[in-house]
């Protein structure tokens, strides 16, 4: 099974329709950048599965999008999930195409 990508235009859409950002990131990525949603780091998701919605759209994203991908795979495997999609590019991408003026990393 493929995990689902989402672009930051598609990104765009799904936020302005109620769906739920979740950011896998350490802590202090957090103070560098952040698009906002709910902060579950990767080493604490599988422990915080019960906060993620089952009936709305879910985008996880990261950094890069390497992280992200990793944790749906593991929540699709493990807990069944049908509903995450993953940001493509991650936070870097939303730097690249939203928000010039967000610090780097």
């Amino acid at each position: 099974m493929s995990i689902k990508e989402i672009t930051i235009d598609e990104l765009k859409i799904a936020l302005s329709s109620g769906s739920q950002l979740i950011d896998v990131r350490e802590a202090y990525e957090l103070e560098i950048a952040k698009i906002g949603g709910l902060h579950i780091p990767m080493n604490e998701i599988l422990a915080n599965v019960d906060k993620i919605p089952r009936d709305k759209m879910v985008v996880v994203y990261c950094r890069s999008g390497k992280r992200s991908a990793s944790v749906i795979g593991a929540l699709e495997e493990r807990f069944g999930f049908e509903n995450l999609y993953n940001l493509d590019g991650g936070i870097l991408e939303w730097q690249e195409d939203v928000d010039n003026d967000m610090e780097r990393y």
